[in-house]
């Protein structure tokens, strides 16, 4: 089951694309945009990745964080990061502990078949790390800067 608003965000450490762990707890006391995407690479978790990165002096401004997470390998994230030059933090979760703890571990269905994938869901997170917001099945146009207008509104 997703987590929903109020809820206090399960802690992680996850290997980064930059070669450093990234831990949630280590932002607290500050805004935390943690979202969840398939594949780097594929068209729509581009698209998501380089809107947000857009945005990431506005998000800085506000004092919050970018995070994506995917099952993708950190060596995996280095190379979307690099090819788009992306800003935000990008997390492998290769074995899909915390995807599953977020709730964004999902069946799908593509052309009659069911299948498990991670959901495109995207969480707010205030200071406390008690989630504010939560996106579900995200349409990636326009959805970044819905993003930043409500981390606008924790200020």
């Amino acid at each position: 089951m997703s987590l929903k608003p109020g809820d206090l965000a399960p802690d992680f450490t996850l290997p980064g694309g930059d070669g450093t762990d990234i831990t949630l707890s280590a932002f607290a006391g500050k805004p935390v945009v943690v979202y969840f995407y398939p594949k780097d690479d594929t068209p729509g978790c581009t698209t998501e990745a380089i809107d947000f990165s857009a945005r990431i002096a506005d998000f800085r401004a506000l004092a919050c964080t970018v995070i994506g997470i995917s099952k993708d390998t950190a060596a995996k994230h280095a190379k979307f990061a690099a090819k788009h030059d992306l800003k935000v933090l990008l997390a492998s979760d290769v074995d899909g502990t915390v995807i599953e703890a977020w709730g964004v571990w999902i069946e799908k269905k593509l052309y009659g078949r069911a299948y498990m994938g991670i959901e495109r869901a995207t969480f707010l997170l205030d200071g406390d790390r008690k989630v504010r917001e939560v996106w579900h099945s995200v349409k990636v146009k326009g959805h970044a800067d819905a993003v930043l207008e409500a981390v606008k509104a924790l200020a």
